[in-house]
């Protein structure tokens, strides 16, 4: 039993692993749109007093959250997956994720916020981002810090934190080209 449960386990690793080169290899090429969840967090939830313009009111990026921060900008580059342009909710986490990996200010994009639970204004900020992903023409890779929430209405997958699904529009909602974890 145990060799079957390493067996799996082994499988598992060998299968991100692979997953993430092609990922790589897709950002190489540039021209590809990146859903990044923020890095790792102090914690789950944010304060009752919660205020978008103050961070102390907000779940935050940890010590590993921007130690992985930085690994993943030294690995965009060491990985030569040029980078264009950095959309950002507007949570300190995501910022502060886009900040220390990109070394650059992020634009903030509202609509990468947590969403919404109003089905109206959730479906227009679903709406938001993917026609700006569908607008995208870049050469170089455009990446969009967000949440978890957001990357799994947007394409059914429930990412890490710090993980990256690259995507492309398809019909009315994207698909999922590959991932990268950190």
């Amino acid at each position: 039993m145990f060799r079957f449960v390493l067996a799996l386990l082994l499988l598992a690793v060998s299968a991100t692993a692979h997953a993430t080169e092609a990922g790589w290899a897709l950002l190489r090429d540039g021209g590809h749109v990146v859903l990044l969840r923020h890095a790792m967090v102090t914690g789950t939830t944010d304060a009752a007093n919660f205020d978008l313009g103050k961070c102390a009111t907000q779940v935050n990026l940890s010590e590993r959250g921007k130690q992985q921060a930085r690994k993943i900008g030294a690995l965009f580059g060491a990985r030569a997956a040029p980078v264009e342009r950095v959309l950002s909710s507007r949570y300190c986490r995501c910022l502060e994720t886009a900040r220390i990996a990109f070394e650059s200010e992020p634009e903030p994009f509202a609509p990468l916020d947590l969403l919404k639970t109003d089905e109206k204004e959730k479906a227009a900020q679903i709406a938001a981002i993917v026609a700006e992903i569908r607008g995208y023409s870049g050469s170089d890779n455009l990446v969009m810090v967000t949440h978890l929430e957001n990357i799994k209405e947007l394409t059914g997958i429930s990412p890490r934190e710090g993980e990256a699904v690259i995507v492309e529009p398809q019909g009315n909602g994207l698909r999922v080209l590959g991932r990268v974890t950190f």
